[in-house]
């Protein structure tokens, strides 16, 4: 694993692997994940879908809070290994939809318990 990840750390200069609640995965040096930065161009297609282009990237680093180099750096990776940070959204699409089903539950107890 710490191998394939070196190389990759020096595949894409910027990239760096941390460990957390949901594994490792692949995030920038100094930034957020990377599967974050292509979870934002998903949503900036899909809400400005004529974007492209440079106009595109400026807007991702618009969204993230990113320079141009990082957003560069990220969409490079992401061309490198889609099935991966693919299935980080995905993951974390899930868990925000379980997430969400357990808050609403709760408060159905808590609005219950209450009547």
């Amino acid at each position: 694993m710490f191998i394939d990840e070196s190389l990759r750390s020096y595949e894409h200069p910027g990239v760096v692997f941390r460990s957390g609640p949901t594994g490792r995965r692949a995030t920038l040096a100094s930034g957020p994940d990377i599967w974050e930065i292509i979870a934002a161009l998903h949503a900036v297609r899909a809400e400005t879908p004529e974007l492209e282009g440079e106009d595109l990237a400026n807007e991702i680093g618009a969204v993230t809070g990113l320079g141009r180099d990082g957003v560069a750096t990220a969409l490079r990776y992401y061309a490198a290994y889609p099935d991966e940070i693919d299935e980080r959204i995905e993951a974390n699409r899930e868990a925000a939809e379980r997430e969400e089903r357990l808050w609403q539950a709760e408060q159905d107890l808590l609005r219950r318990r209450g009547a």
